[in-house]
């Protein structure tokens, strides 16, 4: 999105985290806060969204929808349906682009739930969002074209890279490795601090260094153009003290570890779109 004013109305259904990363971006990229609106049944989300970044808040989506082009579905997997099915008469008069960014949930649930033949983008946001550093991967349906594909991933842009997938089975390994993945890191400078608080370092100084090493390590693969393999291989000295500790998180399964991890999260996601079909 951009300073353009005939870019769309974008309506925000749900002002939660993700919706207040979105609206926060959007706005710092210069899209102007009248083109913005957000619906929020809790007031205090309400108020908070309108006073940081000034945009229209409203209490229910009918409200907040008319008009708006983009329609940014930021719901709870088991509450999309109802949602959209309230909305499926505006839907089918105002025939929006339906943006999603509810794990699961398909293109072909939304459209239908719509009232069908409704553009949508499927999107899988990260937490990092929360900070401008998220990824995000995004999947059209036939009935999104060219120019909105376009100003839906300048939307998400908002946030982060994005990356569009051409088959939508594959979003749920979207989910799998970066929608779920922060929580995986988490999990290892959880690790990392523990381990160095056995070693006898102070709790605070080894948490300290296992998150600036992850920040760190994060910026390299992000930055240094090279692959996580040859970065691995470069501060790997034979006989070092790198060299021991890779080779026992090797021994001990790790890989094997992170591809059923991502696996079951993968599987998850496909259970959630199960569940919540007809």
């Amino acid at each position: 999105m951009n300073e353009d004013p005939d870019s769309p109305v974008v309506a925000f259904v749900g002002g939660g985290n993700m919706a207040r990363s979105l609206v926060g971006g959007m706005v710092a990229r210069g899209v102007p806060p009248g083109r913005i609106r957000v619906a929020d049944r809790n007031a205090d989300n309400r108020e908070r969204l309108a006073a940081d970044f000034g945009v229209h808040c409203f209490a229910t989506p009918e409200e907040a929808v008319r008009g708006a082009g983009f329609w940014v579905l930021a719901v709870k997997p088991q509450g999309m349906r109802p949602v959209c099915s309230s909305l499926a008469g505006l839907a089918q008069q105002l025939k929006p682009v339906a943006l999603s960014v509810a794990a699961g949930i398909t293109s072909r649930q939304i459209a239908t739930w719509l009232g069908g033949a409704v553009p949508v983008v499927r999107a899988m946001p990260n937490t990092p969002s929360l900070l401008g550093a998220g990824i995000t991967g995004l999947y059209a349906n036939a009935h999104v074209t060219d120019h909105q594909r376009t100003q839906a991933g300048e939307l998400i842009q908002a946030v982060g890279p994005v990356e569009w997938i051409d088959d939508e089975a594959l979003m749920d390994a979207v989910t799998g490795v970066s929608g779920s993945g922060p929580a995986y890191v988490f999990l290892l400078a959880e690790a990392m601090a523990d381990a160095g608080a056995r070693q006898g370092l102070p709790p605070g100084v080894a948490a300290r260094l296992a998150n600036q090493t992850l920040l760190g390590a994060a910026r390299m693969l992000t930055e240094s153009g090279e692959d996580a393999a040859t970065l691995r291989r470069r501060v790997t000295s034979s006989g070092g003290t790198t060299q021991a500790g890779i080779e026992t998180l090797e021994q001990g399964g790790l890989r094997e570890l992170v591809a059923r991890a991502v696996g079951a999260a993968t599987r998850r996601g496909a259970e959630l779109s199960a569940a919540n079909d007809d």
